[in-house]
């Protein structure tokens, strides 16, 4: 099924240095362009991240310090991204719980001001789990009756998932051809933070969604618990994370006044 689209989407995969979305680095992304035409335009950047990938991730994904070492650094690349994926919806595999919040702390470390929250984001993994329950290569096998080879490479991943999708809307007729309604259906929270630890509540309320006080009003939590706020700000916390907190407690600032 071709995808209803009223603007670009941009299927993107990333392979990283590890599993931390504070602490590691993209290593490689590639991205699928599709047009409400049906056009494409794909692209792949191998990236340096500064600091060394571990041998057990490199087994996985297959690139190695020796790939990486004369490719730019994402701090050269994110203007060129941020102008491609402008205006676009998003979508990937398991891209909400790390391949979004991740993208989001390097564009924020390059100082690229882009705020990837307020785009339409497709989870294909969320869709295939919550109606079938496996991993991207079995995916690929369910739903387009093919192997996936060269799977954990980023150009096939997403090639992949964009595969998987169209077929998940050929199979399921509750499914919307519509980016709005499966961007909704593939959410697992409304998050105001990309990595999940701050969401909105029924009330569009910023609410935190961790610790001592998951599922309080940041704002209440702010007014009653200062340090808290500090304890976030100097911990092992997102870069976004700490935007958001920072935006909520300005705003707390102005309305007292």
């Amino acid at each position: 099924m071709k995808l209803a689209l009223k603007n670009p989407i941009v299927f993107f995969d990333l392979e990283t240095t590890g599993t931390n979305i504070v602490s590691d680095r993209i290593v490689e992304i590639a991205y699928l362009k599709i047009y409400p035409n049906g056009n494409e335009e794909s692209k792949r950047y191998l990236v340096n991240p500064e600091m060394p990938i571990p041998q057990e991730v490199t087994a996985i994904h297959g690139i190695s310090d020796e790939d990486v070492k004369n490719e730019p650094v994402f701090k050269e690349l994110a203007k060129i991204i941020a102008k491609d994926i402008e205006g676009c919806d998003l979508a990937g595999y398991n891209s909400v719980r790390f391949d979004l919040p991740l993208l989001a702390e390097e564009f924020l470390r390059a100082n690229v001001d882009i705020d990837l929250a307020k785009r339409k984001m497709i989870d294909v993994q969320v869709i295939f789990h919550k109606m079938e329950q496996r991993t991207l290569s079995a995916a690929y096998k369910f739903y387009c009756n093919s192997e996936l080879t060269n799977a954990h490479t980023a150009e096939a991943d997403t090639r992949a998932t964009y595969e998987v999708l169209k077929a998940q809307l050929d199979r399921y007729d509750n499914l919307k051809n519509d980016v709005a309604f499966l961007a909704d259906f593939s959410a697992q929270h409304k998050n105001a933070d990309l990595a999940g630890r701050i969401i909105f509540n029924d009330k569009n309320e910023e609410v935190f969604n961790f610790g001592k006080y998951k599922g309080r009003r940041v704002e209440d939590v702010l007014n009653e618990d200062m340090g808290y706020y500090g304890w976030i700000m100097n911990g092992d916390f997102s870069l976004y994370t700490k935007k958001v907190l920072t935006e909520v407690k300005l705003r707390g600032f102005s309305t007292k006044r």
